[in-house]
């Protein structure tokens, strides 16, 4: 007989093995005169893996013999009383092949058992929510097929580095393949981006064999809080064509609420808001603008999503068209007498009001004619138009001014027909003329000698006193005037008319007069010397008149006096 195969002597060593495993009892093989045996009697194997049997008998002369099983072979070695059979592609669970040999007339039989393990190769975590809501359940749930068997496996869940549970599967069936292994976890703000996963470990070491251990990819959950409340809408009830206006949105308790998307959109016009973020408030701000073909009733739309789940606010705005009103004037400016329409309008719907009369009806312009006067010059004209939206009621407004042309015209309240003024100080010539265009004054002597500036300051001198032709001259024609300047001064005696002495002559009728100068013109008295009483009307002159006499002039401006000595003499 030839030398036993190599995987025969493994299948030796198997045996070997099984027998200091208490795997066989060798005492059903010595109980025989005859007996066939089976050479591993118990055989653990990789799935997919190979495995030599050996089948042999101590019948001397055996028939026939053989090795039946549902498993594939891959080669076949024959002996007398022996036979050796490689198996492949070995993937039952169990199997149990039966070596038999024909001896006698008996049939001696040898059953085997063979059974596979499988590594945890496959470790599936089962995908987790997309997001999920912070204080609610979510179910963790590892699957590793295949593997086992599964009286040798544990499965552990973990988030991150921490266990969650751990579970052994020791007591099932040899049979059973693979598990699957499912927690139920309470879902909370801090396990917003934690990583969680699965470990599974096959421990085959009390099998004389190892310890096979795997995990599965990490999956990152995302938790998300959204409260039930509706986003806070701040809109404008009405918004004009053209115009900008804010719009607010805003929606506490979000988290994370940097994941919060905002969506903002006037009817079918999407809005770009700026978001604020505070703590967990979000508030988003934006700027709408309508153009006229959203005239009517829009709806602004804010919804904000978090977690794949939305919140909704709707508020409706009104879009209306509502232009400045429209306010002419025939002619702005015209010259007097002329006729001059004044035209207020709207556009349709609205009611304008024309310097407070309004138009018969709505849509219809309010129109005034008048006659232009001086009066008219720089008269504003108000337009009003109302128009309602929404039960609301709106205003615009426009003005203008009428320039009316005219010659000129000297008031006396703005150019008198006399000035008073006293000696010295500076004094500033006024004398403005009204008229459109604004016309220029000029005031001279009427001889053309001298000319008054005015409107600037000078020194008051006695030479300005006298009457002057102020003339007002614009394109509309011209307006002349005389005016008088009259400068006053403090009275003054001279020897004209108050001489130092005066001689009479007894017997004689004279009086004593002393003039003076002085604007306005001083009153003069005089009284002799010691005296009080004033010498006054004609005289009858005797000697006892002589003597000296005190003459004094007073005016408003200031007062002089003198000494005037009377000779007498006599006949």
């Amino acid at each position: 007989m030839p030398g036993p195969p190599p995987g025969l002597c493994w299948a030796l060593l198997v045996l070997l093995a099984a027998l200091g495993l208490g795997l066989i009892d060798l005492s059903v093989v010595a109980q025989e005169p005859f007996w066939a045996d089976l050479q591993p009697r118990v055989a653990l194997v990789e799935r997919g893996g190979s495995l030599w049997l050996n089948c042999s008998t101590n019948c001397p002369r055996p028939e026939r013999g053989g090795l039946e099983t549902s498993l594939r072979r891959n080669g076949t070695q024959r002996g007398l009383r022996w036979l050796a059979r490689q198996l492949v592609d070995i993937r039952e669970p169990e199997t149990q092949p039966v070596c038999f040999f024909r001896c006698a007339r008996r049939t001696l039989q040898a059953r085997g058992l063979i059974r596979t393990f499988q590594r945890p190769d496959r470790v599936e975590l089962v995908p987790l929510p997309a997001w999920q809501p912070v204080g609610e359940n979510f179910t963790l749930s590892c699957r590793v097929p295949g593997a086992g068997p599964r009286g040798s496996l544990t499965i552990t869940l973990l988030r991150g580095t921490q266990e969650l549970i751990h579970r052994s599967f020791s007591g099932e069936p040899p049979r059973a393949r693979g598990a699957v292994l499912t927690a139920t976890v309470l879902a909370r703000r801090e396990d917003h981006g934690a990583n969680f996963s699965c470990h599974a470990e096959l421990d085959l070491r009390p099998h004389g064999l190892g310890l096979f251990e795997n995990s599965s990819a990490p999956r990152m959950l995302r938790t998300f809080a959204l409260p039930p409340e509706s986003p806070r809408l701040a809109v404008p009830r009405l918004l004009e064509v053209g115009s900008e206006r804010p719009v607010s949105c805003a929606l506490d308790g979000l988290f994370p609420v940097s994941e919060a998307q905002v969506y903002l959109a006037l009817g079918d016009q999407r809005l770009s808001p700026d978001i604020t973020l505070e703590g967990d408030a979000l508030r988003a701000t934006a700027t709408a603008t309508a153009s006229a073909e959203q005239e009517g009733t829009r709806q602004l739309v804010c919804n904000m999503t978090l977690g794949g789940e939305t919140r909704e606010t709707r508020e409706n705005v009104t879009v209306y068209s509502f232009s400045a009103p429209l306010l002419t004037v025939s002619e702005s400016s015209v010259p007097e007498g002329k006729m001059v329409t004044v035209t207020c309008s709207a556009g349709a719907g609205a009611l304008v009001t024309l310097d407070g009369v309004p138009a018969a009806v709505p849509g219809q312009p309010a129109q005034l004619e008048l006659n232009a006067t001086v009066n008219d010059d720089r008269r504003g004209f108000f337009c009003n138009a109302t128009l309602e939206v929404d039960g609301e009621i709106l205003s615009k407004n426009e003005s203008t001014e009428l320039r009316v042309l005219y010659a000129p015209r000297l008031d006396d309240s703005d150019c008198p027909r006399s000035w008073t003024w006293p000696e010295g100080p500076e004094q500033e010539l006024r004398c403005e003329a009204r008229g459109n265009p604004a016309p220029s004054v000029h005031c001279a002597r009427p001889s053309g000698e001298a000319v008054l500036a005015l409107g600037l300051l000078g020194p008051v001198t006695r030479a300005l006193a006298g009457t002057y032709r102020c003339t007002a001259t614009n394109v509309q024609g011209k307006v002349v005037k005389d005016v008088t300047l009259t400068v006053e001064y403090a009275p003054a005696l001279d020897s004209v008319g108050c001489p130092e002495r005066i001689t009479w002559l007894e017997g004689t009728e004279a009086s004593l007069t002393c003039v003076a100068h002085g604007v306005p013109p001083p009153n003069v008295s005089c009284v002799r010397s010691g005296e009080a009483e004033v010498i006054e009307g004609l005289l009858r002159v005797v000697r006892e008149h002589a003597g000296t006499y005190r003459c004094e002039a007073t005016n408003a401006r200031g007062s002089a006096a003198k000494n005037v000595a009377i000779t007498v003499e006599c006949e």
